[in-house]
């Protein structure tokens, strides 16, 4: 059997898939398949891929049996490292493969595709027209299915939906090795890693915008089979993980679940969870978690603390709880059944600072919350964006550190209440949302930036991705890694570290270090911090230098740090 599979890449309020992550679908689907037919072909392409060469791909794909696109972005964002597939590619391209079964499969088959903040979402039906099948269930079971049944869809069931873990115990570990095919394999590849499906606060309906609830009742995934996955990630070569896949990563194995909307935390489950990733992985270099709910944080301070310890203890630094915050306005946080309001939020925010906000080796601090913020809900008015960000100032204001303020424009979702009301309350106050979100990137982002990592602060391990005229863009690996803008134009997909010199909107403008005081030209040098003119001309007089000795003699300690000659 030869098969293609498609990674449209993924965003939704519990995952990612945007490179450098690859997401669990493609990794899922491959190991159902493998699971039933050993020796299957299967070839891998991103969007991206196909992108670059799309005759390439049309021509193996029409000499396939099974063609599959995997794809479904909910939470629509920028990004660095790739472009999620736009419509009009899944239509073209599924119109263009004739022979193979086609399958679409994933978010956009069961909840339909974003392609923006404050627009409807796109249905499936109106992207699968050129599909065989369109798998509204889980795919990869759909999948599974297909493959035993010899590609016959008539005996199918596009609907069906896992009821636990025992086959993605076989999926996972056997779907491992499709990762060798990822273009950032070797590089800065990141696996999300599922830990549990649904909300617990599905008990209650969960967030008016949200498919997390949707799902229905929580089903934890064993701690032995989250390993067994991670160990085969790691035997092929990946050494960069995400615990992202969950709604609420401090209510894996929570006490109670199903029965309260914030439901005791289990700190002994996730000790015992990470010790084991670092055993199954001894060679891991970036281990990082995603979301948190602030309800749970709030509600369990103490559990809260000791996860947060557990974290930092078997993590590495620079890691982000991302909180769903949404509203700082009341009536919004009632209306639209929000996790927390706004005192509670603030609490959460200052209880993760207590143990996260120490500086860590990479030079970014351990562990820090970061805010998102959904505009356009249900009771929404002018006053809410006052509120929003008359909470932002709060939070600044306190003394507190937050990694990032994610502001966006809500996207309906079929199945989901707003659905029913749709954009009408973001298009009445877009003038509200444009003058904020500005206020907010000016008044809050910039100075908080400057507060989380200092002019001076120098970060390691920063990856060079991508040239933008004459200057690269690096980012450490990790969850929301931090951007860095070097004014040179440096070879790419290298590690190197970086000396902080200035701050951008929701980025930094860093240069490399050690800096060669023989080779360093002037514009370099006059970005340094706490470097005087004098000192500077005083550098480039005395060119060139032979021995750190000499360099000693003109700069203090922590200056000559930086050179080399």
């Amino acid at each position: 059997m030869k098969v293609v599979i498609l990674d449209g890449y993924f965003d939704e309020p519990a995952g990612l898939g945007v490179p450098p992550y690859i997401d669990v679908y493609p990794r899922y689907v491959a190991g159902a398949i493998w699971s039933i037919e050993k020796n299957a072909e299967i070839h891998y392409f991103t969007v991206d891929q196909v992108r670059q060469n799309t005759e390439k791909f049309l021509k193996l794909a029409n000499n396939c049996d099974l063609v599959i696109f995997l794809c479904g972005v909910l939470v629509p964002g920028k990004y660095l490292g790739g472009e999620p597939i736009k419509p009009h590619e899944i239509k073209l391209w599924s119109s263009l493969i004739e022979k193979p079964v086609k399958v679409l499969g994933g978010p956009v088959a069961r909840f339909g595709m974003g392609t923006e903040g404050g627009k409807l979402a796109i249905t499936p039906d109106e992207l699968g027209e050129n599909f065989d099948l369109i798998a509204r269930g889980d795919v990869e079971i759909v999948i599974h299915d297909l493959v035993r049944e010899k590609l016959s869809i008539e005996k199918v069931d596009e609907f069906v939906i896992r009821e636990d873990y025992k086959l993605i115990k076989d999926f996972a570990v056997k779907g491992a090795k499709i990762v060798q095919q990822h273009p950032n394999y070797g590089l800065n590849l990141i696996a999300e890693i599922e830990t549990y499906r649904g909300c617990p606060r599905y008990v209650v309906g969960g967030c008016s915008f949200c498919v997390e609830p949707l799902y229905g009742k929580v089903i934890y995934r064993p701690i032995e089979d989250i390993l067994m996955e991670i160990k085969a990630l790691h035997d092929y070569g990946v050494h960069n993980f995400r615990i992202g896949r969950q709604s609420d990563l401090y209510a894996y194995m929570a006490h109670d679940t199903g029965k309260c909307e914030f439901p005791r935390p289990n700190p002994q489950a996730i000790e015992t969870l990470f010790r084991g990733i670092r055993n199954v992985a001894p060679k891991i270099e970036v281990l990082h978690i995603d979301n948190v709910n602030p309800g749970t944080v709030y509600h369990h301070p103490e559990e809260a603390r000791k996860i947060t310890k557990i974290i930092i203890k078997y993590h590495t630094p620079g890691d982000v709880a991302a909180f769903g915050i949404e509203s700082a306005d009341p009536k919004v946080v009632k209306l639209n059944n929000l996790k927390v309001m706004p005192e509670e939020a603030f609490e959460a925010i200052r209880i993760i600072n207590e143990v996260g906000a120490k500086r860590g080796w990479n030079g970014m601090p351990e562990l820090l919350p970061g805010v998102n913020f959904v505009y356009g809900l249900i009771g929404e008015t002018k006053e809410t964006y006052r509120l929003n960000y008359e909470f932002l100032k709060k939070i600044f204001d306190s003394g507190l550190l937050i990694r990032r303020i994610n502001i966006r424009q809500v996207l309906p979702i079929p199945g989901t209440r707003m659905w029913e009301i749709g954009t009408k309350i973001l298009r009445k106050h877009k003038k509200y949302f444009n003058y904020y979100k500005e206020k907010i990137r000016k008044e809050i982002d910039i100075p908080m930036l400057r507060r989380v990592v200092p002019k001076g602060t120098i970060l390691r391990r920063v990856f060079t991705e991508k040239h933008q005229g004459n200057k690269t863009l690096a980012r450490q690996i990790g969850t929301y890694p931090l951007i860095v803008q070097i004014p040179l134009r440096l070879e790419l997909y290298k590690f190197i570290d970086v000396l902080v010199v200035d701050h951008s909107y929701r980025s930094v403008i860093g240069i490399p270090v050690p800096i060669n005081i023989n080779k360093a030209p002037l514009k370099i040098l006059r970005m340094i911090p706490n470097l005087d003119k004098a000192t500077l001309y005083k550098i480039i007089a005395n060119r060139p230098y032979k021995s750190k000795l000499q360099i000693e003699k003109i700069l203090d300690k922590k200056l000559t740090s930086l050179f080399t000659v």
